[in-house]
């Protein structure tokens, strides 16, 4: 079977032909007839299957005949890069069509993305977010949407993004063509498809496992061993290019410097990292100036680079499905392609849960001449982040006179022959501001305290550079004095 029996608009299948399309793939085959029908269809298939083109093509030739300038299709992704992988797909199958695709996700300028809105555009693909932002400010029209396509429906939902989407359906039209694909389907997920798709085709390739062109290992190895066996690992190997996948951020970057340090061409792509900096990251990973990109999950879905031809996994995916979507960077296009796994003892209910996703035990492997012996250090500082200095309370700087000499008494002090606080002359009267004869000229003593025979002040102490009043002879001073 070839794309011409499909019988795609003579545009498009201009645009497949120039992309080197020659047999469709399994869910591109089920998938775009019914698209073209105008049904609404759930697609299930893994990551790396052709899921892209099984609803661009289709939705190309739907908009080819219709008007310009009027946003007709709305593409919804989880990621950033994802949109843009997506958009550059669109973009390539329809560069024969004249029809204009743009990308709008956060992280970003939004100016320019209301410029190319208001010269007008036939298709959107965007993350929910940034999307709600352009809807409040009104400088998107949704009303004209034919067709809403959901890409990668799990882990946008995984990501918190429900919310986000079901307000985005509700400025949608309600008569629309409504597209679901995902490589995972849980129930919850399928609970939500039946309410927002109208009597859908399902369509489902095969089940979740990996490609079967991957090789699966495991490599038992403790926790602060991991690095010196990757870089082993990385030294044995016939690699081309390396995907390797960590769960933190900070682990990410960590583990990207190490490997600079040890001469390799690596790059980290995490969340920390701004949009041109993750753009960059990508970019060089894909045209070869990146041999080895250490990712978190959010590169686990949707990177098309074909070349890859290793997966590690330094540290274990939470879930099985999470696995999948990670090996699905390699072997794809029937390209073979290996996965290596780094695990250590608090991962076996983890393995158990993948191999039986697979349907047969991975195999365990050590490395050949790697000292596993090596004892951990007391405290595993590896990815630890530096201590924080103790902050320390400043101290009040000393007024000249106190610091002048021994005239001044130290701060807080009574001076000499100054009865006990709570003691001193009550309904004494002086002038504000003097001082009794034989007093220091500045004695710096606590704000409230008054050397014996100085009055009562008034709210706050004589002399301390604040203004005050006096208080009246007949004005009994408070019990002790002080405030």
């Amino acid at each position: 079977m070839d794309f011409q029996q499909f019988n795609l608009h003579p545009q498009i299948q201009a645009g497949v032909e120039a992309l080197g399309y020659r047999n469709p793939t399994p869910i591109q085959r089920d998938a775009i007839p019914p698209v073209l029908e105008g049904r609404d269809v759930m697609g299930l298939a893994q990551t790396g299957t052709g899921k892209t083109a099984a609803f661009g093509l289709p939705l190309l030739t739907r908009l080819v005949p219709g008007p310009r300038g009027k946003l007709r299709a709305l593409v919804l992704a989880p990621t950033r890069e994802l949109a843009e992988q997506i958009n550059d797909a669109l973009n390539a199958m329809g560069r024969f069509t004249r029809l204009r695709s743009i990308t709008v996700y956060g992280g970003v300028n939004i100016n320019p993305q209301i410029k190319k809105l208001k010269e007008g555009v036939e298709i959107v693909v965007a993350c929910p977010g940034r999307l709600l932002d352009h809807i409040s400010q009104g400088t998107v029209d949704l009303t004209g949407v034919e067709a809403l396509v959901l890409d990668e429906a799990d882990q946008m939902f995984d990501m918190g993004f429900l919310p986000d989407v079901r307000r985005i359906l509700r400025a949608l039209p309600a008569k629309r063509q409504t597209l679901m694909f995902s490589a995972t389907m849980p129930d919850d997920i399928r609970k939500l498809a039946q309410e927002i798709l109208h009597q859908p085709v399902t369509v489902q390739v095969s089940r979740t496992a990996p490609a079967a062109t991957v090789s699966h290992a495991l490599y038992p190895v403790p926790q602060h061993l991991k690095t010196p066996l990757l870089l082993e690992l990385l030294r044995h190997s016939d690699t081309e290019s390396v995907l390797v996948f960590t769960k933190t951020k900070h682990r990410a970057k960590r583990v990207g410097e190490q490997l600079e340090k040890s001469g390799y061409r690596a790059a980290s792509l995490q969340g920390n990292l701004s949009q041109n900096r993750r753009q960059a990251a990508l970019d060089g990973f894909r045209d070869g100036t990146f041999q080895i990109l250490v990712a978190t999950d959010i590169a686990a879905r949707g990177i098309d680079v074909s070349q890859v031809s290793h997966v590690i996994n330094y540290d274990i995916p939470d879930t099985a499905e999470a696995y999948t979507h990670r090996i699905g960077r390699t072997g794809r296009a029937a390209r073979t392609g290996d996965a290596f796994t780094m695990v250590t003892t608090e991962d076996a209910v983890m393995v158990r849960s993948i191999e039986r996703v697979l349907g047969s035990p991975i195999e365990r492997r050590r490395m050949e001449g790697f000292d596993y012996t090596v004892p951990a250090p007391k405290k595993d500082a590896e990815f630890a982040r530096p201590p924080r200095e103790p902050q320390r309370r400043r101290e009040k700087p000393a007024s000249p006179a106190a610091a002048g000499g021994q005239g001044g008494a130290a701060h807080g002090a009574r001076p000499a022959g100054s009865p006990p606080r709570g003691q001193e002359k009550r309904g004494a009267t002086a002038t504000p501001g003097t001082r009794p004869a034989g007093q220091p000229a500045a004695t710096g003593e606590r704000s409230g305290s008054r050397p014996a025979n100085q009055p009562p002040a008034g709210k706050h102490a004589v002399g301390a550079g604040t203004r005050t009043s006096q208080r009246p002879p007949s004005h009994p001073a408070r019990r002790g004095g002080t405030r």
